[in-house]
């Protein structure tokens, strides 16, 4: 392994991408594809690259401590910094002594004799005179910001709208690895099936408590399991496939998945139509090459017979389709996102207040385009993944208040959870089942 190829360098690498505006799941992928690494150090570089942007608030408030603000740091130089404090904050069983030789010896081979000066005396100044005492802010949402490494914005927003204490308990999960989850296909298997195959390839495998047809992964790889080429199984959060099974689909219902790329609930809503009884999803995204991605994921799922990808806006329906086409109709409205927090830490820096408004005007014009295409005593269903109020619950009450064809109806699931909740939306939060956090409404439309 070369000295750019060691996992810290490939990590550091990745997170410097990542701050210039990448993805943080992009950047790793592409990094643990191109390099030969062993499980071990695959594993090394994951941790590496979603711990430190989990914590990265926490990070750069020690940091700055260290370095004077009119110092220019290089981004690459700052992630070294980082990527070793992470390290030894969080990671008990990595060595000190390891830790700051190689990230001095990473300024040394990346940069020049100036940045290894600097690099080695930020890291002894932090050994020296130890880190700031964060129990010591005195402002509560700030200490909660550094503490948790959540924007101060988000945690008022979610005491406001769920409590101190049910805030606590989703800061205390969003830093913790996301699950692995998988959905098996039932258009060409079954559950059963899957969980024995998989189980005789060596995974561990546990029946979801959220959702139908999916079990929860340990150890390996999903996308190595020989079920994952042959199509028999797909990657998908459990809090995912939640919206699908409120749309209460039959075998000939005509359906639309307004917002499909890469089309996992697409592909999810084919599995249970039966084309020889007129079953299909048109799925559209805004873009060529998204379709595409759909189409693929459909071919690769053996449910191309049922899937028909279309690049167009949803905004824009009303020059393609009839009105009272579909039988049901999907909207997984673009959202903040921040309900998947675990699977794409970076999400949490990049969103503001503002955007958040933006995305409910978005929300609403896609309801109100599509709710057009809906026969009557059809379903349509609205989900999100985040978990604020502006993008759920405002949207929903919005929509009917503009819409009195429409009546609410209450989400059910295959596997009734939350059955004792009040409402009608069903609201998944990270820390209810260890999943990503979802929103799901549903309407039936009455005329």
């Amino acid at each position: 392994m070369t000295k750019n190829q060691t996992p810290r360098a490939l990590a550091v690498e990745a997170l410097t991408r990542v701050a210039g505006g990448a993805y943080s799941n992009l950047q790793l992928e592409q990094a643990l594809e191109s390099h030969r690494l062993s499980d071990v150090d695959r594993r090394f570089v994951t941790n590496l690259v979603y711990g430190t942007i989990q914590h990265q608030l926490t990070l750069e408030y020690y940091l700055s401590k260290f370095i004077k603000p009119q110092q220019k740091v290089l981004p690459w130089v700052k992630m070294t910094l980082m990527v070793a404090l992470y390290q030894e904050l969080y990671l008990d069983r990595v060595p000190k002594r390891a830790i700051f030789n190689e990230a001095i010896q990473l300024a040394k081979d990346r940069g020049h004799e100036g940045i290894r000066r600097f690099v080695t005396g930020v890291l002894h100044a932090i050994d020296r005179q130890g880190l700031p005492d964060l129990a010591q802010i005195k402002d509560p949402i700030e200490r909660l910001s550094l503490q948790y490494s959540v924007p101060t914005w988000l945690i008022t927003a979610l005491q406001e709208q769920v409590g101190e204490d049910k805030t606590m308990q989703i800061l205390a999960t969003i830093n913790q690895p996301a699950a692995q989850s998988i959905r098996a296909n039932v258009a060409v298997t079954t559950a059963e099936a899957v969980q024995a195959a998989l189980a005789a390839e060596g995974y561990q495998v546990t029946p979801s408590q959220v959702a139908a047809n999916a079990f929860r992964l340990d150890d390996k790889a999903a996308n190595q399991s020989a079920l994952f080429a042959d199509g028999a199984i797909t990657i998908q959060d459990e809090s995912a496939m939640l919206p699908v099974e409120a749309l209460q689909l039959r075998p000939g219902d005509q359906v639309l998945d307004a917002c499909a790329a890469p089309g996992g609930k697409t592909t999810q809503i084919a599995a249970q139509l039966d084309a020889h009884s007129g079953g299909k999803v048109t799925a559209l995204d805004l873009h060529e090459k998204k379709a595409k991605l759909i189409e693929a994921n459909a071919e690769r799922l053996h449910v191309t017979d049922r899937v028909d990808a279309v690049a167009l806006d949803a905004r824009k329906i009303d020059d393609q389709f009839p009105k009272k086409q579909f039988d049901r109709i999907l909207v997984d409205a673009p959202c903040s996102g921040l309900g998947l927090i675990r699977r794409k830490p970076e999400i949490r820096y990049e969103k503001t207040p503002q955007d958040i408004q933006q995305l409910q005007r978005v929300q609403l014009d896609i309801l109100n385009a599509v709710s057009k295409k809906l026969k009557p005593n059809g379903i349509l269903v609205y989900s999100t993944c985040t978990i604020l109020d502006t993008e759920n619950d405002e949207v929903v009450a919005q929509f009917l208040a503009t819409h009195p064809e429409f009546s609410p109806m209450r989400v059910t699931t295959a596997q009734n959870i939350k059955s004792d909740r009040s409402t009608d939306t069903l609201k998944i939060y990270p820390d209810d089942f260890d999943s990503d956090g979802f929103f799901v409404s549903a309407f039936r439309r009455q005329k």
